[in-house]
């Protein structure tokens, strides 16, 4: 017995490459926005700075997805 994709499992990326968009079958993938990871990081380091004793807080960065289409039936 052997696993198919897409008919059995999906997969999902991270990045967003530019090449998912290319692939056979489709990819899932996740989007990250690295500017606003990198404005958080450098908040965070200068709060830190700046109060040796701070509060800890988890920013909250949402990232984004792009769906694949869905695979096409199955034939026979």
């Amino acid at each position: 017995m052997w696993t198919r994709v897409p008919d059995d499992l999906s997969i999902v990326g991270f990045d967003d490459i530019p090449e998912a968009a290319y692939l056979t079958p489709p990819l899932t993938t996740i989007r990250q926005d690295f500017d606003a990871v990198g404005r958080a990081a450098l908040t965070t380091l200068l709060q830190a700075i700046n109060d040796p004793a701070p509060a800890i807080s988890d920013p909250l960065l949402a990232p984004s997805w792009r769906s694949a289409p869905p695979p096409p039936p199955p034939t026979g």
